[in-house]
């Protein structure tokens, strides 16, 4: 199959990962093109074994004149538009047999009938948002609504009634996460943003009596000045942006992993990540968290609740290693993802070709 990626405008495909969404598609793409596919990635920039087709930089500005719409938008937002609009174009001229949608963005969605030559479809990797909402709606109405999946059962339930095609869980690379022997200290790693809350883990960690070291990108510096910088040291360290090999060997060096969103997490790939590595978690019981584990790889707490999560700390922390890492093997590998993919996208092709 002819396949194309739309991926993130704002960061690069390739280590170390800004996120899970970049993550996911370079692991997808990666997978795809292994099984003989041809893949072309269209994102920021990236590194990988499939095509990576640059999208336009951040840079544009509107004119002078333009700029006297007051209604205009922050600048930052109409340069990922003018690029997502970009990327579009080209697709529409590249005329891929599939394009998958693999961002956020809601111009994507809007815009499908551009690409009547190829089959679209999309993964939903959030809950609902005003502007994917509306252009959802709005793609449904004409008919040109790309087929679509959610990571879980959660995120699709919250897009209740749009009609999905099923739910294709996030894999991860098992042979990069490999069991580690663990350790005394908890582990948190992601994001370092409010949403995700590594604030709350310092304190949950702090209540439980155990160290814990933090990894991640810091997407916003104002939280982290605010909240995580004030609460390092005494047993808690921040270790820095991580490469995906560092950091499987951090997660697999340590006794439980926390992961304390406060949002409806849609996924949570740092939990499938943590299993991979034998690592059990504390987390919690907010979104997708509640799928993916059970009372044998983790222990979930009431949303918010650090002195429950602070409990559920140290039951975690006695779990066994190797049955958190057969959990990842049944339900998380890169391979269980490839096979959804590659079957879902296979059907749409046959269905298209039977009109």
């Amino acid at each position: 199959m002819d396949i194309a990626i739309l991926a993130a405008a704002r960061f690069p495909i390739g280590e170390p990962f800004a996120g899970g969404m970049e993550m996911h598609t370079h692991v997808l793409a990666d997978a795809l093109h292994h099984r003989g596919h041809d893949v072309t990635v269209y994102a920021a920039d990236g590194v990988g074994p499939y095509r990576v087709r640059r999208m336009l930089a951040l840079d544009f500005a509107a004119s002078v004149s333009a700029r006297r719409d007051v209604s205009a938008g922050p600048d930052a937002s109409l340069a990922e538009h003018h690029s997502y609009l970009d990327a579009l174009l080209r697709l529409a001229r590249a005329r891929h047999q599939i394009v998958h949608i693999n961002a956020v963005h809601h111009l994507p969605f809007a815009c499908t009938s551009l690409l009547s030559s190829s089959v679209v479809t999309a993964t939903l990797h959030t809950p609902p948002t005003p502007w994917l909402e509306s252009a959802l709606r709005l793609a449904a109405s004409t008919g040109t609504i790309p087929s679509m999946v959610s990571v879980s059962r959660t995120n699709a339930k919250a897009w209740s009634p749009l009609a999905l095609d099923g739910v294709i869980p996030n894999g991860v690379e098992l042979p990069r996460w490999l069991p580690g022997s663990g350790g005394d200290a908890a582990v948190w790693w992601g994001r370092l943003v409010p949403e995700k809350a590594p604030h709350l883990a310092i304190v949950a960690a702090r209540r439980a009596g155990i160290d814990l070291r933090l990894a991640g990108p810091r997407h916003d510096d104002a939280y982290f000045d605010a909240e995580i910088a004030p609460r390092l040291g005494g047993g808690v360290e921040y270790v820095g942006h991580l490469g995906l090999d560092a950091t499987a060997e951090l997660v697999g060096s340590s006794a439980v992993a926390l992961v304390t969103p406060t949002w409806e997490e849609p996924f949570g790939l740092v939990v499938a990540e943590a299993l991979a590595c034998g690592t059990p978690v504390a987390a919690f019981a907010r979104g997708a968290l509640v799928e993916l584990l059970d009372e044998q790889t983790g222990r979930l707490a009431p949303p918010d609740d650090v002195t429950a999560l602070a409990c559920a700390v140290d039951e975690a922390a006695g779990l066994d290693r190797m049955t958190c890492r057969r959990r990842a093997e049944e339900r998380f590998s890169a391979a269980t993802m490839a096979d959804g993919y590659e079957s879902w996208f296979q059907n749409l092709l046959r269905r298209q070709h039977e009109r």
